[in-house]
């Protein structure tokens, strides 16, 4: 009788193979094989989906189901199919009353476990790497959480490396993450709330901040833009900072992005606010200013009066790697009576069998530098970095004989690539080699008159900005003399007793005064 009841119910589900459009109402029933139907036609030709059953009287009583690759089988064997198969039932299953009694008696001790009588919730949890659970006679499944995905370890930084400092990096899994975090921020007031977005990846993503520091007005703009996301699938961090960025169209990077936990922390404790994405090691960090693209993580491991000197070597470099090439093409394009007389002979001498004028042999030059500059990252390590130096030594040496570039523009291109290298986020890099090409244009055009406007626009187009209503020049425009400290050198870390303003919204103490190091007065010195 059982058997043909089951069949005739297996025929009678067995025209339903779509999965229903709405199913995260639907609630299980209390037939054993009618929701063993249902799960299976909605993992209808997914191979990965595992279905053991286990028999209680002959008669199957109890079937778990779960994703292969996604469980941690051996703790499934040691706390589940164990204790029911080999130790087997004290009170049999017909002396149970319910299902709480099944979980409380016989099944786990101490994994967490949830009861869901929706489908939705149950299929949400089986693609989480969790185990449901469904018993005869239950209108309620449990799920346990024993997921245990292939994981990557904790690695030191790709990207982001530094002398001096931890050594951790965040990873693909998002507890991982926000592990690496609690670490170091001991306290209750570090909160992570969690929601999920992608109507099919179902990625799920932490905002991190800390209680009292962030400002509540950017918690709850940043709650606001996250929720109003609607996409398929969110496979990196990028996807979320594309739908949530003030303004799209800039080159200029409006959120940060690293992969380095101690950035994220520092960042929290001045009253940003982070985001973290399952699936990436990138977190994103906001708000973002221009000047936090010229922040190194070793300017805080090292001496202030070391760092000082290195943060002023780099916005000299940036504005070699940006005006430059633009300065060579206007001077001796428009210009050549700005040029001392010797250099300018010498400059004359080379370009004497050049065929191009400078703007196009500055143009050629450029777009080559940046054509081995991306072979260099898309090939192998073992060959990218080879390729790209013996690829510019050869091309550039070859083009110098053969008179179609100077040997002075490949001094320019070159000296602009090593400068280029010095800004420490490679987003911001990016964004300077974009910029590169219209100031080119501009000096060709107009000498230096047209750096000049290239150069006006640029600057209002930075004021202008804004990363989740913060200007991105802060603390230069608007000017915030307490701020500065931190942007064109780094002052001692005892000389920054308040948080950024831009940040608390007032001068929020951080450090105590009467902090500065010396030997004690009134006592004896060390």
């Amino acid at each position: 009788m059982f058997k043909s009841r089951r069949q005739k119910l297996k025929q009678k589900l067995k025209t339903t193979t779509q999965m229903p459009v709405d199913v995260q109402n639907q609630q299980l029933e209390a037939d054993l094989f009618a929701n063993e139907q249902i799960i299976k036609n909605l993992f209808n030709n997914c191979s990965d989906l595992i279905t053991r059953p286990i028999h209680i009287n002959n008669e199957p009583k109890i079937i778990l189901f779960y994703l292969e690759g996604l469980t941690d089988t051996k703790t499934l064997d040691t706390v589940l199919l164990k204790p029911l198969m080999f130790q087997g039932l004290p009170n049999a299953l017909n002396n149970v009353g319910s299902l709480g009694q099944i979980v409380e008696k016989h099944l786990i001790a101490a994994t967490p476990v949830k009861t869901f009588s929706e489908v939705g919730k149950l299929i949400d949890r089986i693609l989480k790497g969790n185990i449901a659970i469904l018993v005869e006679g239950e209108t309620k499944g449990l799920v346990v959480d024993i997921s245990g995905s292939e994981q990557r370890s904790v690695e030191e930084p790709g990207t982001e490396v530094a002398i001096r400092g931890p050594r951790d990096s965040f990873t693909e899994t998002l507890r991982t993450n926000t592990t690496l975090i609690r670490k170091r921020i001991r306290s209750t007031r570090l909160k992570m709330e969690s929601m999920t977005i992608g109507e099919l990846s179902q990625t799920d993503i932490a905002i991190a901040y800390i209680e009292g520091i962030a400002p509540e007005t950017l918690l709850q703009e940043v709650r606001k833009r996250l929720n109003r996301i609607e996409i398929d699938a969110v496979l990196e961090s990028e996807f979320i900072e594309e739908f949530i960025e003030d303004v799209p169209f800039t080159p200029f990077p409006q959120i940060q992005n690293t992969e380095r936990p101690d950035i994220v922390t520092a960042n929290l404790l001045e009253g940003r606010v982070a985001i973290l994405v399952d699936n990436t090691p990138f977190a994103l960090i906001i708000p973002m200013t221009f000047w936090n693209g010229f922040q190194a993580v070793e300017d805080y491991y090292e001496r202030f009066i070391y760092t000082s000197f290195i943060r002023i070597i780099r916005f000299i470099l940036f504005n070699v790697a940006m005006y430059l090439p633009s300065l060579y093409v206007a001077l001796t394009t428009y210009h050549p009576k700005l040029i001392p007389t010797t250099l300018l002979i010498s400059v004359a001498a080379a370009r004497e069998g050049v065929p191009f004028p400078a703007i196009i042999e500055a143009l050629i030059m450029e777009v080559v530098f940046e054509g081995l500059r991306e072979a260099g990252i898309r090939l192998p390590k073992a060959v990218g970095s080879a390729v790209s130096i013996v690829g510019a030594l050869v091309i550039g040496q070859a083009a110098v004989q053969a008179g179609i570039v100077s040997a002075p523009m490949v001094i320019v291109v070159a000296t602009t690539g090593i400068a280029s290298f010095a800004v420490p986020r490679y987003n911001l890099g990016t964004a300077l080699r974009l910029i590169r090409f219209p100031m080119l244009l501009l000096a060709g055009v107009f000498g230096l008159y047209g750096i000049v406007i290239g150069f006006i626009a640029l600057i209002i187009h930075l004021v202008n900005l804004r990363s989740f209503g913060v200007p991105y020049f802060t603390p230069i425009a608007p000017q915030i003399p307490t701020d500065i400290k931190d942007v064109l050198v780094r002052s001692p870390r005892w000389t920054n007793r308040f948080g950024p303003i831009f940040t608390f919204g007032r001068n929020k103490q951080r450090i105590p005064p009467g902090q500065v190091p010396g030997p004690q007065k009134g006592g004896r010195e060390p």
